[in-house]
Order: structure tokens, then C-alpha cells, then sequence
């Protein structure tokens, strides 16, 4: 069984929306849509009230560096 996701579980949030909508176009996605995909994820167990600006700015910032990472993944220690 999967573990219950809150609020200030940003990155773990993040990481189930790469998952569950993986060709999105994140400069498309707004707070309001991100808020909905949210409470739409199975393992989110949180008051939606608690929701507040910076967190979604938040879990947005946590699914860009995710993107970004997958596209240039680092190859090692930079020399």
C-alpha cells in the first residue's frame, strides 16, 4: 500500500504528476490546474484548504527540476 501524500510533500506530489501526465507542457499548466491534478492523485490524503500559493509554486518548481533533469542528466563530476 502506498503511502498517504500531504501538502508538504512536494517532490513526492511532483513525482506522481510526471507520472500521470508526462507530455505535458508545464508552462501550459496554472496553479489552478496544478491544484486540481493534485487532489485527483489516488495517495493525496489533505485538506484542500491548507493549499496556498507557495506550495503549488512549490511542487511546480519540484516537477521542473525533475523535467529538467531527465532531459540532461548528469554524466558525472564536472572536470
Amino acid at each position: 500500500m502506498s503511502e498517504s501524500l500531504s501538502w508538504d510533500a512536494s517532490y513526492a506530489i511532483a513525482r506522481s504528476l510526471q507520472a500521470r501526465h508526462p507530455s505535458v507542457q508545464l508552462e501550459d499548466v496554472s496553479l489552478e490546474m496544478l491544484f486540481d491534478w493534485v487532489l485527483q492523485i489516488p495517495e493525496f490524503d489533505d485538506d484542500p484548504e491548507l493549499a496556498n500559493e507557495e506550495i503549488l509554486l512549490d511542487i511546480y518548481q519540484d516537477w521542473l527540476e525533475e523535467i529538467l533533469e531527465a532531459q540532461n542528466p548528469l554524466d558525472g563530476p564536472a572536470e
